[in-house]
């Protein structure tokens, strides 16, 4: 099903592509999806976006006029076979996923989609004549649950891989199905992923969600319009068969309690965020899975960093404007109803236990037995 709404190096000289075909992005309309099929539009690159043929997915395809949109369900086979063999691309950019915390509760679609769907998605651009490039987002969830009480060090694409939950257990399983695979690969695995326009899906749970993560925790976010520069970059460099860590410059580096505290703030809404608990230092398996990483090498090949995370906090109040006075008086009720959605609302324990919160609510964290 097809249908239009409205210094880059052309790869012309990779060998076993097709690089006067378009760059494939599969999840077109999530969040990275809509900044990576803007960014290739923009630099006058062909680019077909595909996702599932939904009301919402219509409605983002028609504010993105002179982009090719072909609808498929990756969990389809003959779809994905129908998509790869209709377009042809020079790269696939692999964006779709079911990720936290949708993917505790709806344990088989999210096996579906992260795992299997990938394996078809391989399979069927291996048989085409020109195989192309696969670059696959993949998720720093591979690497587990990180104490910065215990593990001062740096996340490189080197560190040991240790999933905790299901989505790290998923990723790794994705990674080495794009690793075994003929087809010439990059993947990127992300950071907190942060837009200075409204996040969509932003709703009770995602908020239970994210109180249950200690406060204290160590995350390295990085804004969706420098993810998307890396995902063009890693469809053209010639630095392939690698693992690159995608989050944003040292400015990036921040504890979970500051991000919504930040942008909060920077929006008219100071104070209205309240204080998370902390997580425990004697229990390596009480934390969430984000850390800080080394980017140096991501950054040298993909030169993607460009926006500091000041500089998305000074964007937000500027887009927010004088909204920001007529906001401000929301605050406390915000901070109100905020404490109430809370996982540990009326627990007298010290610490933070996300597992068991996520459990409680959201369902089973625990990863498959892939």
């Amino acid at each position: 099903m097809v249908g239009t709404v409205g210094d880059h190096d052309d790869g012309s000289d990779r060998p076993g592509t097709d690089a006067s075909g378009p760059v494939l992005v599969t999840g077109a309309f999530g969040l990275v999806g809509t900044a990576v099929v803007r960014a290739l539009s923009a630099a006058g690159i062909p680019v077909v976006a595909s996702d599932l043929d939904i009301a919402a997915n219509r409605r983002a395809a028609r504010a993105r006029a002179g982009v090719t949109v072909r609808w498929a369900d990756l969990t389809a086979p003959d779809q994905v076979e129908e998509l790869l063999a209709a377009v042809r691309p020079s790269a696939i950019v692999h964006l779709a996923a079911i990720i936290p915390p949708v993917c505790y509760r709806r344990r088989r679609l999210a096996r579906a989609v992260n795992v299997d769907a990938t394996a078809t998605l391989v399979h069927c651009a291996e048989k085409l004549s020109a195989p192309p490039r696969f670059v696959l987002a993949s998720s720093i969830a591979v690497y587990g649950a990180r104490n910065p009480h215990r593990d001062e060090t740096l996340l490189t694409a080197d560190t040991p891989l240790r999933p905790s939950d299901l989505y790290g257990a998923h990723k790794v399983a994705a990674e080495g199905l794009v690793r075994g695979s003929s087809l010439e690969w990059v993947i990127l695995r992300l950071g907190g992923v942060l837009s200075v326009e409204p996040m969509p899906g932003l709703n009770s749970d995602t908020l239970y969600f994210e109180a249950a993560i200690p406060a204290d925790g160590r995350i390295n976010t990085v804004d969706v319009r420098d993810v998307a520069t890396a995902m063009i970059a890693a469809t053209t460099t010639r630095s392939t068969k690698e693992v690159f860590l995608i989050g944003g410059d040292r400015s990036h580096r921040l504890r979970q309690r500051d991000i919504g505290s930040s942008v909060a703030s920077a929006s008219g809404l100071t104070d209205a965020i309240p204080p998370g608990r902390p997580g425990d230092p004697a229990r390596d398996e009480a934390w969430f899975a984000t850390d800080w990483m080394d980017t140096t090498r991501s950054q040298e090949v993909l030169r993607f960093q460009r926006h500091s995370f000041p500089d998305m906090l000074a964007e937000i109040r500027s887009r927010t404007g004088l909204l920001r006075h007529v906001a401000a008086p929301a605050a406390p009720l915000l901070r109100w109803y905020l404490r109430r959605l809370s996982p540990y609302r009326g627990d007298s324990r010290a610490f933070a236990d996300p597992w068991n919160a996520i459990r409680a609510r959201l369902g089973d964290p625990d990863p498959d037995l892939l």
